[in-house]
């Protein structure tokens, strides 16, 4: 039986902290009997869904159309694209009994849905006014994780997985498509104060069948790098195995051009990770399922608190996603309830803030108490939700940024030099965090030795200017990766 935690523990001790964070916020129940699967609870879920309503927002304006696809994939189609099974081929879940009955055909439970989405692309797209056809879904999918399974990051059911799925007539077009995919994964991002790099992963890392896979990282409290969002250029890889042509102005048959791109709730953990301190959650207020709180602080010898509190809560509902709390629980229990869930703005009314008809604002971020009238309170937290969103993703950004290092040589640590390692690992050879840009030669011989110490996250996607520095076999270096240890 899992121990479930009282208090919080300080995020130093990130991995416990996180794990506490969960069960103390409701966000979500990890103690499921089946490793890698959990339990959305309701005020995780609503968080959830006020992170993926941005993502709809964005996918909506820029045209792609939302859909559904079944869970359940036939071998047949399963097993089109050679390189994509032999990516897949050690994470995939077989269905193959219905009831006692064994199936004539073995169901993949989706570890994404490139194959049954492309078998059915082929049947819709017929000339080039079919085209572009850009659509996308949130859905559940199943991967068999073979390594250690981490809440949020690291799932055998992966239950908040958005995948956009895009054809075009032309390279040029699909291209441009990767481009604006990676505009909106940046608009995305912003919008949830999460801090990013954008790296082209090596050949050797990219997508099962993809010609380019561009990542989106972000770095947890403890160094760690985590993937949360990824852009693939497929090229004509899957319309060649999946036969979507189409005819082109000219009548002549082509095969399309296709992009894909996605990310899961691993943002929702990053959000936790990334903006939580030693009370618990601390969530911007576009996203948090409750906005602002009023805690009513009575006495019985001075009547007519709770009736103004009332009165508060009726002067900001059309406002704010607001609670009033009115259990029968001690002031300061109600702080540590809604402190530890991040909501951004406490109200707290007592005989004072009666009297005057004021109240004291607390804000979460920095528990900084504001008086203000009453009259004035809409705008008042209005002010401050933008002061909390500025703050979290300023000192969020500036924690990254100390994270992320240059270095002029890659060496061993049994080698002369150890310029790169020395900002990663210790000399114990314990990882102390953070990304670091080493420059290499080129070759992938040298890209193996690295990968020895640390993982390769690929090259600066905005490039890196003027290559300098030596590679870790001694000669001048001709490009820039990035290093990191990876979830």
């Amino acid at each position: 039986m899992v121990k479930k935690p009282k208090l919080l523990p300080s995020k130093s001790n990130f991995p416990e902290w996180f794990d506490s964070v969960m069960f103390l916020a409701e966000i979500a129940d990890f103690t499921y009997p089946l490793k890698g699967c959990g339990v959305w609870l309701p005020f995780g879920w609503e968080l959830r869904n006020n992170i993926f309503n941005i993502m709809r927002r964005l996918l909506k304006e820029t045209g792609h159309g939302e859909v559904y696809f079944p869970l359940l994939i036939p071998e047949s189609i399963f097993m089109k694209e050679a390189h994509f099974i032999k990516g897949f081929e050690n994470e995939v879940y077989w269905v193959t009994h219905g009831g006692l009955k064994e199936l004539d055909v073995k169901l993949a439970l989706r570890p994404t849905s490139e194959t049954p989405m492309y078998h059915m692309f082929s049947k819709w797209i017929r000339s080039h006014a079919d085209l572009p056809l850009k659509v996308w879904q949130l859905v559940n999918m199943f991967r068999y994780e073979t390594k250690a399974t981490r809440p949020m990051f690291r799932l055998r059911e992966v239950t908040s997985f958005k995948e956009a799925h895009t054809v075009h007539a032309t390279e040029e077009e699909a291209l441009k498509q990767v481009e604006q995919a990676i505009e909106i994964y940046k608009r995305f991002f912003d919008e949830l104060c999460i801090p990013y790099i954008i790296s082209k992963r090596p050949p050797y890392d990219r997508f099962p069948g993809a010609k380019e896979s561009i990542a989106f990282e972000t770095i947890l409290p403890d160094g760690r790098t985590l993937q949360i969002g990824t852009v693939h250029y497929l090229g004509q890889t899957f319309s060649k195995a999946f036969d979507i042509k189409f005819l082109d102005k000219d009548g002549i048959e082509k095969y399309a051009y296709q992009t894909c791109y996605g990310v899961s709730e691993r943002v929702v953990g990053s959000i936790i990770a990334l903006h939580g301190d030693d009370h618990g959650l601390v969530l911007p207020p576009n996203i948090a399922p409750i906005q602002v709180v009023i805690v009513p602080i009575t006495f019985k010898e001075v009547p007519g608190v709770e009736e103004y509190s009332r009165e508060v809560y009726e002067k900001l509902k059309n406002h704010f996603r607001v609670e009033l709390d009115l259990r029968d629980k001690r002031p300061g229990e109600k702080y540590y309830h809604w402190e530890v869930r991040g909501v951004p703005v406490r109200v707290e009314v007592g005989p004072e803030e009666m009297r005057s008809k004021t109240t004291t604002l607390v804000r979460r971020d920095t528990f900084e108490r504001i008086k203000t009238d009453l009259d004035n309170i809409v705008e008042r937290i209005e002010e401050l939700f933008n002061d909390i969103r500025s703050n979290i993703k300023n000192r969020t950004t500036s924690w990254f940024e100390g994270m992320l290092k240059k270095a002029e040589t890659f060496l061993s640590l049994s080698g002369d030099a150890k310029d790169a390692v020395y900002h990663l690992i210790d000399e114990n050879g314990e990882f102390k965090g953070g990304v670091v840009e080493v420059p290499i030669c080129g070759d992938i011989e040298c890209e193996m030795k690295i990968s020895k110490f640390v993982d390769i996250l690929g090259e600066p996607w905005e490039g890196t200017g003027e290559v300098k520095g030596t590679c870790i076999c001694g000669k001048p270096a001709r490009k820039i990766v990035r290093v990191s240890k990876q979830y």
